[in-house]
Order: C-alpha cells, then structure tokens, then sequence
C-alpha cells in the first residue's frame, strides 16, 4: 500500500490496487495497469534506496516487451472512451485527482524525501506545485480533441530530479486533450506516481487512461517500437 485511505480498506485484494507484495524482504511496487495494481513477476528487480541512508526501501521490477504491450492494449482500448468525453467530464475528473492530492500531500512529500534525497520544503514545493497544475482552471477551447484516433497514447518518462511534478507537467496537457498515458517513473523514484496512480482510480478515471510502467531502457524501447511518443519529465 502506497497511498493510505481515509478509512479502512481490503488490502488483501491483489487486482483492486492499494496493494505491494513481498519480494526477497523488500516490497515491490505494482504496476497500474487498466485501473488496478497490476502484480508482474519480473525477471529482475532494482532496489529503491534512501540516498542519504543507503536503507533498501522497496523494490522495482523492470518490466519487458510483455507488460508493455498489456498497458499499450489497455490505453489503447481506453483511449476512444477518453477521446469523445466531454472536455468539462475530462477537466473535473483531473481536478479531483488534484482535490485528493491536496488532501495527501504530505504523505506524498514524505515519499519524495526517502526515495529522492530531497529536502522537505522541496518536496512539498514539488507537491503543491502538482496539486495547482491538477486544479488549474482548464479553458475548454485550449484543450485540442483527440476524437477520432482512438488509438491515442502518449508515454511520459519520470525523472529523479522532479519525480511527481515533472511528469504531471507532461501527462496534464495530454490527459486533457483526450489522450491515455503511460508513465514510466523513474526506476529510483516509483512510489509517489505509483501513489498518484492509487488516487486516478479512486478518482473515478476510466480503467486504461492513466497506466504506469516500471523499468529502464528495455521499456522506452519496446514503448518506441510500437510507435509511441515519449515525452520526458
């Protein structure tokens, strides 16, 4: 479990997300794929660590060809219900992501500090930022329609310098113009969009529009080679 809820909940449903498993005594963080946590037994793992302690706090698996194709084809059959959503339905469900942020942002923070060294004003200025961009007061005309290609997905590349914001800069302007994502974070950074993701769900986000990857190169290559745009963080 990544982000907590306000209440109790069934961590022990592994397909319903809210949900890490156990991997060789460290926790690995699930992929989001089509609206739920998505468990993989990938071959290799990379260790997230505090880089101030050198603390192993959970696991990454770097995920292949397989685990792409299986969130391209969930974009994909997503996109066309995303494309012909109503431009407001598309910018109220964004601001609630940004709504439900707001409401966890200091957890959030707390997860950018351990895993990407920052210090705390920082990662609550990263947060804050994300939270505005969410809320932004989207005008309906400056958002361009994605209807007709119902196959419209984008990937954006997390990075560790601006690991919840600096995708979130990329992903809003796409989300919005009604197009499906995959984010793939940064392989030391995972948790806060695995986070973001748990909150796209509860949001009410239709399954498949907002996925989530973990990995390295191997998945900025297979996403390339099935024609995707990949805009970076």
């Amino acid at each position: 479990m990544i982000c907590p809820a306000p209440g109790a909940m069934d961590v022990g449903a592994m397909n319903k997300g809210n949900v890490m498993f156990a991997n060789e005594n460290a926790l690995a963080v699930p992929l989001w794929i089509n609206g739920h946590a998505y468990l993989t037994v990938a071959q290799a793992f990379q260790d997230v660590r505090n880089p101030v302690s050198g603390e192993v706090l959970r696991r990454t698996p770097l995920c292949g060809v397989s685990e792409v194709r299986r969130a391209l084809e969930s974009a994909q059959t997503a996109a066309g219900v995303w494309a012909v959503m109503p431009a407001p339905r598309r910018i109220a469900l964004i601001a609630a992501v940004g709504e439900k942020l707001a409401v966890y942002a200091g957890h959030f923070a707390s997860l950018i500090v351990e895993e990407s060294g920052m210090d705390s004003d920082a990662a609550n200025a990263e947060v804050a930022g994300a939270v505005t961009l969410l809320r932004g007061k989207w005008v309906e005309s400056g958002t361009e329609s994605a209807a007709g290609n119902a196959s419209a997905v984008v990937a954006v590349v997390g990075s560790i310098a601006n690991p919840l914001f600096g995708v979130l800069r990329q992903a809003v302007p796409v989300l919005l113009s009604g197009v499906a994502v995959i984010v793939r974070p940064s392989p030391e950074t995972p948790a806060a969009l695995f986070a973001l993701a748990e909150l796209t769900g509860r949001c009410g986000f239709p399954p498949g529009i907002f996925n989530l990857l973990h990995g390295g190169e191997a998945v900025l290559d297979a996403l390339r080679s099935e024609g995707i745009r990949l805009l970076f963080a």
